[in-house]
């Protein structure tokens, strides 16, 4: 069972919205990534709508959500915030699950009302709280201004990406995923990246240049699980394990060797799996009885 919905979010913004699955089985909210879709939660939607209430959505300006003028945090936040009110009875509580920017937006939201009383569990996948030019390893240079300069223009670039390309598949892969990923997985991210309309590429890649999301870690209570790859260029491990430091409830942290940054479509049964058992663990409300040492 599937279904689409036009919800309106701060500023007008209309956001476009698929559910899948049973309405009566375990919410999990997907939230994707910078120049990315629902289309990138593909291998993931249609494994967990089996049994599960899947619910996908296209960030302000991202596949089929038009162009905002308004690009921030706050404004991640809002669009999740009204998700949940237009897909989640009051008081159900679902795992969402960001990737990149979406892990950012879970970030932004983690003190919002309608955040805490929407969400058991959550999942950040690839994704960091700041100082994101500083640190990515895009730009084969030793770490320094200039290395961060051009990382910032890179973020923040309007210049159209033209037409998925064997040089533009090749391009992509170095920045985003592992060096062994199969040539159809670059392919499919390739064509999901250079869909993304420019002006929202170059919008959003200037919020990701300034970002800075440290109090939103601090104040996301929830258990809170992170998964990283291991050869991820663009969110490097030291970001993981800042994520894995900070945490106030940290669920557990889950390196996949090899794998870039686009760790759901480069591992989507690792992935997949994570899903399920955070939401048998803190959803469905499965938790293991845990008996104390020489009890």
């Amino acid at each position: 069972m599937s279904r689409t919905l036009e919800v309106t979010s701060t500023n007008g913004a209309r956001l476009h919205v698929e559910v899948h699955g049973p309405e009566d089985a375990p919410p999990v909210v997907l939230s994707h990534g910078w120049t990315c879709s629902t289309a990138f939660w593909t291998a993931q939607t249609e494994e967990l709508a089996r049994d599960h209430r899947v619910i996908a959505y296209d960030q302000r300006g991202h596949g089929l959500s038009p162009y905002s003028p308004v690009c921030s945090t706050d404004a991640l936040a809002d669009d999740l915030e009204a998700v949940f009110a237009a897909t989640l009875a009051p008081g159900e509580r679902a795992l969402v699950v960001g990737h990149s920017m979406g892990g950012m937006t879970i970030m932004s939201a983690s003190a919002r009302p309608r955040f805490r009383e929407h969400v058991a569990a959550a999942l950040l996948c690839s994704t960091g709280s700041g100082r994101l030019t500083a640190e990515a390893r895009v730009v084969p240079l030793r770490a320094g201004r200039v290395r961060t300069w051009l990382t910032g223009r890179i973020l923040g670039s309007s210049l159209p990406l033209g037409p998925v390309t064997p040089l533009a598949k090749k391009i992509l892969k170095y920045a985003t995923m592992g060096p062994g990923s199969a040539p159809h997985l670059v392919d499919a991210c390739a064509r999901i990246v250079h869909a993304c309309p420019r002006n929202a590429r170059h919008a959003w890649g200037g919020v990701l240049d300034r970002l800075d999301l440290d109090h939103g870690v601090r104040q996301l209570t929830v258990p809170t699980a992170v998964l990283h790859g291991t050869a991820d260029r663009l969110t490097p491990s030291s970001h993981a394990r800042m994520l894995v430091a900070e945490l106030p409830n940290c669920a557990g942290f889950t390196e996949l060797f090899g794998m870039g940054h686009m760790t759901p479509v480069e591992a989507p049964e690792a992935v997949t799996g994570r899903i399920r058992e955070l939401v048998t663990l803190y959803v469905t409300g499965s938790i293991p009885v845990r008996l104390e040492e020489g009890a």
